[in-house]
Protein backbone atom coordinates (compact mmCIF):
# COMPACT_ATOMS: atom_id res chain seq x y z
CA UNK A 1 0.00 0.00 0.00
CA UNK A 2 2.78 2.43 -0.88
CA UNK A 3 0.98 4.21 -3.68
CA UNK A 4 -2.38 5.88 -4.16
CA UNK A 5 -3.30 5.88 -7.83
CA UNK A 6 -5.39 8.43 -9.67
CA UNK A 7 -6.22 5.99 -12.47
CA UNK A 8 -8.10 2.72 -12.46
CA UNK A 9 -5.79 1.08 -9.90
CA UNK A 10 -5.22 2.43 -6.42
CA UNK A 11 -3.24 1.76 -3.24
CA UNK A 12 -2.03 -1.57 -4.63
CA UNK A 13 -5.34 -3.18 -3.74
CA UNK A 14 -7.62 -3.94 -6.67
CA UNK A 15 -8.57 -2.43 -10.00
CA UNK A 16 -11.81 -0.50 -9.78
CA UNK A 17 -14.19 -2.67 -11.76
CA UNK A 18 -17.57 -1.62 -10.48
CA UNK A 19 -20.09 0.65 -12.11
CA UNK A 20 -21.51 3.56 -10.18
CA UNK A 21 -25.26 3.10 -9.90
CA UNK A 22 -27.63 6.01 -9.57
CA UNK A 23 -29.81 5.56 -6.50
CA UNK A 24 -32.59 8.10 -6.07
CA UNK A 25 -35.98 8.69 -4.57
CA UNK A 26 -39.02 8.29 -6.76
CA UNK A 27 -40.29 11.59 -5.39
CA UNK A 28 -38.11 14.41 -6.73
CA UNK A 29 -39.28 16.70 -3.94
CA UNK A 30 -38.16 14.40 -1.13
CA UNK A 31 -35.10 12.39 -0.22
CA UNK A 32 -34.47 9.29 1.82
CA UNK A 33 -31.83 9.33 4.54
CA UNK A 34 -29.98 6.10 5.28
CA UNK A 35 -28.90 4.85 8.69
CA UNK A 36 -25.45 6.34 8.02
CA UNK A 37 -27.00 9.79 7.70
CA UNK A 38 -26.45 10.00 3.96
CA UNK A 39 -29.22 10.99 1.57
CA UNK A 40 -30.09 8.69 -1.30
CA UNK A 41 -29.44 10.77 -4.39
CA UNK A 42 -28.82 10.14 -8.05
CA UNK A 43 -25.32 10.41 -9.45
CA UNK A 44 -24.77 13.57 -11.53
CA UNK A 45 -23.50 13.17 -15.10
CA UNK A 46 -19.73 13.21 -15.71
CA UNK A 47 -18.25 16.65 -16.36
CA UNK A 48 -16.03 17.60 -19.29
CA UNK A 49 -13.78 20.28 -17.82
CA UNK A 50 -10.59 21.89 -19.13
CA UNK A 51 -9.25 24.73 -17.00
CA UNK A 52 -6.24 26.96 -17.44
CA UNK A 53 -3.66 26.55 -14.69
CA UNK A 54 -4.06 28.92 -11.73
CA UNK A 55 -1.62 31.81 -11.45
CA UNK A 56 -1.60 32.10 -7.67
CA UNK A 57 1.29 30.49 -5.80
CA UNK A 58 -0.39 30.69 -2.40
CA UNK A 59 -4.01 30.60 -1.19
CA UNK A 60 -5.95 33.61 0.01
CA UNK A 61 -8.51 31.39 1.76
CA UNK A 62 -7.98 29.32 4.89
CA UNK A 63 -9.62 26.23 3.43
CA UNK A 64 -12.60 24.72 1.63
CA UNK A 65 -15.92 23.39 2.95
CA UNK A 66 -17.56 20.52 1.09
CA UNK A 67 -21.33 20.12 1.27
CA UNK A 68 -22.15 16.53 0.38
CA UNK A 69 -25.13 14.22 0.37
CA UNK A 70 -23.69 12.78 3.61
CA UNK A 71 -23.18 16.15 5.34
CA UNK A 72 -20.45 18.78 5.37
CA UNK A 73 -16.78 18.80 6.24
CA UNK A 74 -14.10 21.50 6.17
CA UNK A 75 -10.54 21.13 4.94
CA UNK A 76 -8.08 23.66 6.39
CA UNK A 77 -4.98 24.35 4.32
CA UNK A 78 -1.48 23.49 5.52
CA UNK A 79 0.94 26.38 5.06
CA UNK A 80 3.68 23.93 4.07
CA UNK A 81 1.95 23.40 0.71
CA UNK A 82 0.98 26.84 -0.66
CA UNK A 83 0.91 25.97 -4.37
CA UNK A 84 -1.25 22.90 -3.85
CA UNK A 85 -3.60 24.82 -1.57
CA UNK A 86 -3.86 27.66 -4.09
CA UNK A 87 -4.85 25.18 -6.80
CA UNK A 88 -7.38 23.54 -4.48
CA UNK A 89 -8.91 26.96 -3.72
CA UNK A 90 -8.99 27.78 -7.45
CA UNK A 91 -10.85 24.55 -8.24
CA UNK A 92 -13.43 25.26 -5.54
CA UNK A 93 -13.94 28.84 -6.73
CA UNK A 94 -14.41 27.63 -10.33
CA UNK A 95 -17.14 25.21 -9.19
CA UNK A 96 -15.02 22.30 -10.36
CA UNK A 97 -15.90 20.05 -7.43
CA UNK A 98 -19.62 20.86 -7.53
CA UNK A 99 -21.82 17.98 -8.70
CA UNK A 100 -19.05 15.41 -8.64
CA UNK A 101 -18.88 12.23 -6.56
CA UNK A 102 -16.65 10.36 -4.18
CA UNK A 103 -15.78 7.61 -6.63
CA UNK A 104 -13.58 5.51 -4.38
CA UNK A 105 -13.94 4.30 -0.79
CA UNK A 106 -11.47 1.99 0.90
CA UNK A 107 -12.69 1.33 4.46
CA UNK A 108 -9.93 1.82 6.99
CA UNK A 109 -7.77 3.67 4.45
CA UNK A 110 -9.18 6.59 2.42
CA UNK A 111 -12.13 8.15 0.66
CA UNK A 112 -11.33 9.74 -2.70
CA UNK A 113 -13.07 12.36 -4.86
CA UNK A 114 -12.38 15.25 -7.20
CA UNK A 115 -12.65 13.30 -10.46
CA UNK A 116 -14.99 15.04 -12.96
CA UNK A 117 -15.43 11.63 -14.61
CA UNK A 118 -16.08 9.83 -11.33
CA UNK A 119 -19.76 9.22 -12.05
CA UNK A 120 -19.16 7.64 -15.45
CA UNK A 121 -20.82 4.28 -16.04
CA UNK A 122 -17.64 3.16 -17.80
CA UNK A 123 -15.38 1.70 -15.08
CA UNK A 124 -12.30 2.17 -17.27
CA UNK A 125 -12.87 5.93 -17.18
CA UNK A 126 -13.59 6.35 -13.48
CA UNK A 127 -10.51 7.67 -11.69
CA UNK A 128 -8.84 9.09 -14.79
CA UNK A 129 -10.23 12.64 -14.84
CA UNK A 130 -8.54 15.90 -14.00
CA UNK A 131 -8.78 19.66 -14.43
CA UNK A 132 -6.65 20.00 -17.57
CA UNK A 133 -3.49 21.09 -15.75
CA UNK A 134 -1.19 19.85 -13.01
CA UNK A 135 0.78 21.37 -10.15
CA UNK A 136 4.12 20.16 -8.82
CA UNK A 137 4.96 20.72 -5.16
CA UNK A 138 6.88 18.16 -3.19
CA UNK A 139 5.40 17.38 0.23
CA UNK A 140 7.51 17.49 3.41
CA UNK A 141 9.91 14.54 3.62
CA UNK A 142 8.68 13.75 7.12
CA UNK A 143 4.97 13.89 6.23
CA UNK A 144 2.79 11.15 7.75
CA UNK A 145 -0.65 10.59 6.23
CA UNK A 146 -2.63 10.25 9.44
CA UNK A 147 -6.37 10.33 10.07
CA UNK A 148 -7.96 13.47 8.66
CA UNK A 149 -5.03 14.34 6.38
CA UNK A 150 -6.12 15.56 2.95
CA UNK A 151 -3.71 15.01 0.07
CA UNK A 152 -3.74 14.75 -3.70
CA UNK A 153 -3.86 11.47 -5.61
CA UNK A 154 -1.46 10.65 -8.43
CA UNK A 155 -0.30 7.70 -10.50
CA UNK A 156 2.94 5.86 -9.94
CA UNK A 157 4.21 7.24 -13.25
CA UNK A 158 3.85 10.83 -12.09
CA UNK A 159 6.60 12.57 -10.12
CA UNK A 160 6.54 13.11 -6.38
CA UNK A 161 4.17 15.92 -5.39
CA UNK A 162 2.29 16.18 -8.69
CA UNK A 163 -1.44 16.91 -8.42
CA UNK A 164 -4.48 17.57 -10.55
CA UNK A 165 -7.91 17.64 -8.94
CA UNK A 166 -8.35 14.23 -7.32
CA UNK A 167 -7.91 14.27 -3.56
CA UNK A 168 -8.30 11.83 -0.72
CA UNK A 169 -9.06 12.02 2.98
CA UNK A 170 -7.24 9.52 5.17
CA UNK A 171 -9.52 7.52 7.47
CA UNK A 172 -6.84 5.20 8.88
CA UNK A 173 -4.94 6.12 12.03
CA UNK A 174 -1.90 6.12 9.74
CA UNK A 175 -2.22 5.21 6.05
CA UNK A 176 1.43 4.14 5.94
CA UNK A 177 2.06 5.94 2.66
CA UNK A 178 5.46 7.26 1.65
CA UNK A 179 5.66 11.08 1.42
CA UNK A 180 5.02 11.26 -2.31
CA UNK A 181 1.55 12.78 -2.41
CA UNK A 182 1.00 16.53 -2.44
CA UNK A 183 -0.35 17.85 0.84
CA UNK A 184 -3.53 19.94 1.00
CA UNK A 185 -4.28 20.12 4.71
CA UNK A 186 -6.52 18.38 7.21
CA UNK A 187 -10.18 17.97 8.06
CA UNK A 188 -10.79 20.39 10.93
CA UNK A 189 -14.54 19.93 11.20
CA UNK A 190 -17.06 17.36 9.98
CA UNK A 191 -14.96 14.22 10.34
CA UNK A 192 -18.23 12.46 11.12
CA UNK A 193 -19.25 13.16 7.50
CA UNK A 194 -16.05 11.55 6.25
CA UNK A 195 -16.81 8.54 8.44
CA UNK A 196 -20.36 8.34 7.06
CA UNK A 197 -18.95 8.24 3.53
CA UNK A 198 -16.43 5.60 4.55
CA UNK A 199 -19.27 3.50 6.01
CA UNK A 200 -20.68 3.14 2.48
CA UNK A 201 -17.60 1.28 1.30
CA UNK A 202 -17.62 -2.42 0.67
CA UNK A 203 -15.84 -4.31 3.50
CA UNK A 204 -12.37 -5.16 2.25
CA UNK A 205 -13.16 -3.43 -1.03
CA UNK A 206 -11.62 -0.68 -3.13
CA UNK A 207 -14.12 1.01 -5.43
CA UNK A 208 -17.27 3.09 -5.50
CA UNK A 209 -19.48 3.40 -2.42
CA UNK A 210 -22.67 1.36 -2.15
CA UNK A 211 -24.65 4.41 -3.29
CA UNK A 212 -23.63 7.73 -4.88
CA UNK A 213 -22.07 10.30 -2.57
CA UNK A 214 -22.33 13.68 -4.25
CA UNK A 215 -20.34 16.83 -3.57
CA UNK A 216 -23.15 19.32 -3.92
CA UNK A 217 -21.03 22.41 -3.37
CA UNK A 218 -17.49 23.39 -2.39
CA UNK A 219 -16.94 26.87 -0.97
CA UNK A 220 -13.83 28.63 0.29
CA UNK A 221 -13.37 29.71 3.90
CA UNK A 222 -11.92 33.09 4.91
Amino acid sequence: MSRLLRGTCAAALVVIALVLVACGSDDSESTTTTSSGCQEVGAPPPKDVELAAPKASAPTASGVTFETSCGSFTVSFDDRAPKTAASFQYLAEKGFFDETVFHRVVPGFVIQGGDPLGSSTDPSVVGTGGPGYFVDEEPPRNLAYTEGTVAMAKTDAEPRGRSGSQFYVVTAADAGLTPDFALVGEVTSGMETVEAIEALGQPGGDGPPSMPVVIERATTED
